[in-house]
């Protein structure tokens, strides 16, 4: 039986989790478990950055840069997770705002989708994203026999919909068996 790998757009999630279910806390290694099912899981593959930190920074910067710092070392640690992190850059806008843009994260895990579809590594590819940017990607994969499932909310592109085999609606039901366990 051919494994299968998932591939989390962080940025992504972290998107869809404040802006369609209020900024819930999940549970990763429960969101590992359920998305494939009973399918063999290879790897997940976590993309993000590291949030800016200028030369001399801020407190505030410190503490976001800690924060995450603390978050990727905790999913790094989850058995058969693999974090590949971009950079985020900070130029300005026309009226002279700062505007934050991830780079190289969607390289990344187009790279390494289709390099685990050439390399008959997977056989299904679970996507945790929204953007476009990954359809010559989906395509490739699926050109070499790769099943891609489309992990969603309410926001992606059409086009990505269209190009995969398969779609999980991430809803309230979704996100309910996901949640961290409570203490007693």
């Amino acid at each position: 039986m051919a494994m299968t790998a998932i591939f989390i757009d962080g940025g992504y999630l972290n998107a869809l989790l404040k802006h369609e279910f209020s900024s819930v806390a999940i549970d990763y290694e429960a969101l590992v478990r359920k998305i494939p099912g009973s399918d063999e899981l290879l790897r997940t593959y976590y993309y993000h950055c590291l949030p800016f930190q200028s030369a001399t920074p801020t407190d505030s910067e410190r503490t976001r840069f800690s924060n995450m710092d603390r978050f990727l070392q905790g999913i790094n640690r989850l058995q058969q997770f693999d974090i590949r992190l971009g950079k985020l850059l900070r130029y300005y806008d026309a009226q002279g705002n700062p505007v934050y843009k991830q780079k190289r994260v969607d390289t990344l895990l187009s790279i390494d989708l289709v390099l685990l579809a050439v390399k008959q590594r997977i056989g299904r590819a679970l996507l945790i994203t929204g953007d476009s940017d990954f359809l010559p990607a989906v395509r490739v994969a699926r050109d070499e026999g790769v099943v891609v499932v489309l992990c969603h909310g309410t926001r992606y592109h059409n086009e990505l919909w269209d190009a995969c085999d398969e779609r999980i609606k991430i809803d309230d039901e979704f996100i309910r068996t996901i949640r961290p366990r409570q203490l007693p």
